[in-house]
């Protein structure tokens, strides 16, 4: 039996889920993709998942309702059961400040959102050897 990897999306666009599943599906990885609509699920969903089976990756968007990006990698970082978990940051800011506030944080990658499914799926290989390269 394959190995499945547990990656939880913090995405609040139901466009932009869609288009990241599809990115993941047509990679040769099992996966189960957790999606949380905003922080605050995204913090309890972590949490959660860190008591039962841990992640093995978060892809989080900077903006975020119920608590911004910056605020989950901050909560979630002081959790000990998720401090070495990789996290890629993916969202449409090019701000230096989030950029900043990521790496500051803690984040593995800061990725700007892609625009097309082109793009997208570069950005599901990179997800795809962050995930090899952290896996037993």
């Amino acid at each position: 039996m394959p190995l499945t990897f547990r990656v939880l999306l913090a995405e609040d666009n139901p466009g932009d889920i869609r288009l990241f599943r599809e990115a993941l599906d047509s990679l040769s990885l099992s996966f189960e993709l957790i999606v949380a609509e905003d922080g605050e699920k995204a913090i309890a969903l972590a949490k959660s998942a860190a008591r039962s089976q841990p992640l093995d990756l978060m892809v989080l968007d900077v903006n975020l309702p119920r608590h911004k990006g910056d605020e989950v990698l901050r909560q979630l970082r002081a959790e000990p059961s998720f401090s070495n978990t990789p996290v890629i940051v993916m969202t449409s800011s090019e701000a230096p400040a989030d950029k900043a506030a990521a790496a500051w944080l803690g984040a593995s990658l800061y990725i700007r959102k892609p625009s097309d499914l082109d793009e997208l799926m570069d950005v599901a290989k990179v997800i795809e050897k962050v995930l090899r390269k952290n896996s037993p």
